[in-house]
């Protein structure tokens, strides 16, 4: 079985296996036409879980309720759905996944391939430190690293307000490169900067992807900010066994 997905392109271990599942390829009708892959927008749940058991994986993904926290778990783990914004783990076949549709999914792992993690960043949960949150449970050194950020909603049409641009440049004066004025007290946001900023400041220096948009590419990806109604992509890893 073949994934439809784009994988992480990036110079991880070969049995690191790492993606960002496309829109196309599923079952779900109009809106969440049609490879969505969550239980919580309002598809039907047949149509979810035939999605879900054609994913090419080893295990299914332990699903995460995601609530825009900052708060990563260790998988396997007890809770059915834990409620978190990242997932870690050192065993292999087990999947790590999140689930976007304009948030900024981002992917790691080290040089060894010993860890892997999956992250759901919002602009509330990067800006309360989620992506800090994970790396610092990981076992290795933020220099030894690979991350990847797949699709997100890009600079050139992710409009924010006031709340926002405070929220960030509050924490760091830095995070003000990362805004373009657009009228008064609205501002064009590039995700990926921020999350670059973030993860170079952990010591994190390969990062890679961050070219694409989940709004602006409709064929490819699902984007709440464009649908509001629509399916989500996962973007998942997992150490395959050797």
């Amino acid at each position: 079985m073949t994934m439809n997905w784009i994988k992480a392109d990036w110079p991880a271990p070969d049995f690191i296996k790492a993606g960002t599942t496309l829109r196309q390829g599923g079952i779900s009708e109009a809106p969440y036409d049609s490879f969505n892959l969550a239980m919580h927008v309002g598809d039907n749940a047949k149509s979810v879980m035939h999605n879900r058991a054609s994913l090419a994986v080893p295990n299914p993904p332990q699903w995460l309720e995601q609530v825009h926290s900052s708060k990563t778990v260790l998988l396997p783990n007890d809770d059915i759905i834990p409620k978190a914004d990242s997932a870690y783990t050192l065993a292999t076949n087990t999947v790590c996944a999140v689930m976007t549709a304009d948030c900024l999914p981002l992917l790691i792992t080290n040089k060894e391939g010993t860890c892997v993690a999956a992250v759901h960043a919002g602009w509330r949960g990067l800006c309360d430190g989620i992506i800090e949150n994970t790396i610092n449970k990981l076992p290795t050194r933020a220099e030894s690293l690979l991350v990847w950020l797949g699709p997100a909603i890009g600079a050139a049409v992710y409009e924010v307000g006031e709340d926002v641009y405070a929220a960030f440049t509050g924490h760091d004066e830095a995070a003000k490169l990362a805004f373009k004025a657009t009228s008064d007290k609205h501002w064009l946001l590039d995700i990926y900067a921020l999350a670059k900023q973030r993860l170079h400041k952990l010591g994190v220096k390969q990062i890679y992807g961050g070219e694409r948009c989940s709004l602006s590419e409709e064929e490819a990806f699902f984007s709440y900010r464009r649908d509001g109604i629509t399916g989500r992509m996962a973007s998942m890893i997992w150490i395959e066994k050797q």
